[in-house]
């Protein structure tokens, strides 16, 4: 059975960051322990139930996309087994297969997003002004259209509690520099189309994705993070696609969609969950896992 972890606690390790899901622990070498919790996230607010078993997967469905783009990028992963790092006494199952070992990197301090449909705050942005992230669009485009080819649509790394803003990429030039941002939308773009192409030949579409970068000592650039996780991505089923409406989902859109016909402002505290959400929530994320990666989680 999926193990359930809503916070880690690790006694005798520097706790230097805890995310909206993941927990990042500082390891002697230049290394970081990362733990994903199941802890969600919904409009950048931490909602108060976890999804048993999420962190888990998010883990497993990011090491799988890690292993099979390392030929286009390297990423932060290290190799180092989890149960070697942990504290004595730490069951260590409960953290198995929801955390690893990772180089510490500078992060740069974007999101990287690749979009290849036209929906989120992307069709809100063009509905407003015919653009996205100062890229001028087709006229005539609708809801969940496919767009003539995958763009890149940076937006801010919003602090917990506050919403990420689309930014275009002058913004982002003038943030990191222009080589740098160069190298990080091309990455973007490169792991999008590839992971795609990939996802289609398995009945899913990603719509979009969410990637975070990170340099080394000496400026090289790495993946990091998450990669292809239903929560910094849009997955539809292919046999359910259409376009005009908002497609179902095996990502975290179940929960936006429930919390959307709530009163509730989106600011801090997050609603509760009924019970049926979550377990919907968990079915998604494993359906997900499955599909995309041939992993079930005993």
């Amino acid at each position: 059975m999926p193990t359930v972890l809503h916070q880690s606690n690790l006694p005798g390790l520097e706790l230097i960051h805890r995310g909206k899901v993941r927990d990042v622990y500082a390891l002697p070498g230049n290394r970081l322990l990362i733990v994903a919790t199941d802890r969600l996230s919904a409009f950048d607010v931490v909602l108060p139930d976890p999804i048993p078993g999420k962190g888990e997967m998010l883990c497993q469905i990011s090491n799988f996309w890690f292993g099979k783009t390392a030929h286009i990028i390297p990423n932060h992963l290290t190799g180092t087994p989890v149960a070697g790092v942990l504290p004595p006494g730490t069951d260590v199952r409960l953290y198995a297969k929801r955390a690893v070992v990772t180089r510490r990197l500078k992060p740069v301090p974007i999101e990287a997003i690749a979009r290849g449909y036209l929906i989120g705050s992307g069709w809100k942005d063009y509905q407003a002004t015919g653009r996205l992230c100062g890229i001028a669009l087709p006229k005539g485009l609708r809801q969940a259209e496919k767009l003539p080819e995958p763009i890149f649509t940076p937006s801010t790394k919003a602090a917990a509690g506050t919403h990420d803003e689309n930014i275009g990429f002058d913004q982002v030039v003038a943030t990191i520099g222009a080589d740098l941002a160069g190298q990080v939308r091309a990455a973007t773009l490169a792991i999008y189309t590839w992971a795609a192409a990939y996802a289609a030949e398995r009945g899913i579409i990603i719509a979009d994705t969410k990637f975070e970068f990170g340099t080394d000592e000496h400026g090289k650039l790495y993946v990091m993070d998450e990669m292809l996780t239903p929560d910094s991505s849009r997955f539809w089923p292919a046999d359910q696609y259409r376009v005009g409406i908002s497609p179902p989902s095996y990502d975290k859109q179940y929960v936006r969609d429930y919390l959307e016909t709530l009163d509730w402002n989106k600011t801090a505290p997050g609603p509760k969950l009924p019970r049926e959400v979550i377990e919907g929530t968990a079915a998604k994320y494993a359906e997900a896992l499955k599909r995309l990666a041939g992993i079930t989680l005993d």
